[in-house]
């Protein structure tokens, strides 16, 4: 089944730069990068880098004997363009150096997938700038979710924010509705949207999260102690959506602050969890004291903690949000909070229910900060304006 990001990555498949896709384990980037494939109409050939014998074909120091072989055992003509598909690059650093040179003297084009973006940065050097088109896959939005379960068609998967906001009448609003309680029970994963059995779905999220574990710690070489990585995810499951007071969570886990900004940053590379800054009219402090934590799947997210349903569903929003740009938070001295602010433009505060007053509290903060659009993400259907659902997202 297709996902949104094909639609945007397909227009650049004949493109000079590498297609890189990353994201988290078990999100369908390999089933991406086949229907990437599967439309490429010249000659192709597929790596799956997880094999160590699919790395025979790149180990020639000779580059220009790498291009021939490959060449040859697809039948090529000389100088006729042809893909390369790779899975799993990170198991094989070399290949960047690879790439770059056969993208520069012949032209071959690849598309690769990586499963963690803490380990990409480093894998591709800067010397790669300006031939690669790097696309993050999430787990399924809402909207994906819908069609994975044959509630909406293939036509309806493409973006648009506008279209989100707009208002709908109530036949839609409970339509769409049908299936979000799952959503955020269950996540985004695909496999686990295609399950219909609830046990097995709670299986299958204890596979992916034991896989976590088994596989992407490996690319971070600099961890010796895998219980205090769980330990934190244990810390970070209950404060989800909350400020993140990094001195108290390194004193919970018995380490040093650095320790725990580079747990962080794994954890974000890996796409398991993202930091929302503070929103400011200028450039945000990269550092994560001060920002809230969310998971990126609230199907992980219920394996390991016991959360309120208002948290669930804010976690949620976040998530869906953030496929549409940069997302931020304003916080006022504690005193008030506005939960989301998407590119600096639009602000959204998420509620089970929109009430009056709660949208006349966040027009005025909005407006003190110079945020001209404003709504309440309710959960419940409402009469009140400027109220938009998380089901249309």
């Amino acid at each position: 089944m297709k996902r949104e990001l094909f639609y945007t990555i397909l227009p650049q498949l004949y493109h000079k730069n590498a297609i890189v896709i990353t994201g988290m384990r078990q999100v369908g980037k390999t089933t991406l990068m086949k229907q990437l494939f599967n439309e490429w109409e010249g000659k192709k050939i597929w790596f799956d880098f997880e094999n160590p014998l699919d790395h025979l074909a790149f180990e020639n120091i000779d580059y220009n004997n790498i291009y021939e072989e490959i060449r040859k055992a697809l039948g090529a003509d000389q100088n006729e363009r042809y893909l390369v598909c790779i899975d799993e690059i990170q198991n094989f650093p070399e290949i960047t150096k690879i790439i770059k040179y056969l993208i520069d003297h012949f032209g071959v084009k690849f598309i690769v997938t990586g499963s963690s973006n803490y380990y990409l940065r480093n894998l591709f050097p800067e010397s790669l700038s300006g031939r690669k088109f790097l696309y993050i896959l999430n787990t399924l939005s809402y909207k994906e979710y819908l069609y994975f379960n044959g509630k909406i068609s293939e036509n309806d998967l493409l973006p648009n924010i506008q279209w989100s906001l707009s208002p709908h009448s109530q036949v839609e609003v409970y339509k769409r509705k049908e299936l979000y309680n799952e959503y955020l029970e269950f996540g985004g994963f695909p496999e686990v949207a295609l399950t219909s059995d609830v046990n097995t779905k709670r299986l299958i999220l204890r596979n992916i999260f034991s896989s976590f574990f088994e596989k992407d710690i490996k690319v971070f070489s600099e961890l010796k102690d895998i219980k205090e990585l769980r330990d934190l995810i244990l810390i970070l499951g209950p404060r989800n959506g909350n400020m993140l007071d990094v001195t108290r969570v390194a004193s919970e886990l018995g380490i040093n602050r650095v320790k725990l900004y580079n747990y962080l940053e794994f954890l974000e590379g890996t796409f398991f969890l993202k930091l929302i800054p503070k929103f400011s009219a200028s450039i945000d402090r990269s550092v994560a004291g001060g920002k809230k934590v969310y998971f990126t799947d609230t199907g992980i997210l219920n394996l390991v903690a016991k959360v309120s349903s208002g948290q669930l569903l804010e976690v949620a929003v976040a998530n869906q949000l953030n496929a549409f740009g940069e997302i931020s938070f304003y916080n006022k001295r504690n005193t008030a909070e506005i939960d989301f602010i998407l590119n600096k433009e639009i602000a959204f505060e998420v509620k089970q229910k929109a009430i009056a007053p709660d949208m006349q509290k966040l027009q005025k903060l909005s407006e003190s900060i110079g945020i001209k659009q404003y709504y309440i993400v309710s959960n419940t259907p409402t009469d009140l304006k400027n109220v938009v659902y998380p089901w249309f997202f």
